[in-house]
């Protein structure tokens, strides 16, 4: 079975290892101790985990999409149609294209919370 270690769980859900250990100290996410006594979440516990956070607090499930990467606005683009706007999502980056009145609707700009949905019938796994 896979396990990761809390540097790892904590770098894949996007926080930082202090927190992950709160987490577990208290009984939020299940760790045991491997054989040289770190602790270490097994892989479906860790999955597991994930999804309940990646759950949509604003309960906004009237959505086929079933994507949402939740994130900082660190960049737009502008022109006199289009716009490109970045958001970092724990350490990924995603690249949204979309018309600039959209983003003026949204209100969006550097610094501000925002959600990327994402709905695709073609995605690419890698390993």
């Amino acid at each position: 079975m896979t396990t990761f270690r809390i540097g790892e769980a904590a770098e894949l859900l996007g926080v930082s290892a202090d927190t992950l250990r709160r987490w577990i100290d208290a009984g939020r996410l299940a760790a045991e101790r491997d054989e040289h006594g770190h602790r270490v979440i097994t892989g479906a516990d860790l999955a597991g985990f994930a999804r309940e956070r990646a759950a949509a607090p604003d309960g906004t499930g009237n959505s086929s999409a079933r994507n949402r990467l939740r994130g900082i606005v660190t960049a737009i683009v502008k022109d006199q149609v289009m716009a490109q706007v970045d958001l970092q999502v724990g350490p990924f980056r995603v690249v949204s294209l979309m018309s600039r009145e959209a983003v003026d609707e949204l209100g969006l700009e550097v610094g501000s919370l925002a959600t990327a949905v994402v709905k695709s019938t073609n995605v690419v796994v890698e390993r």
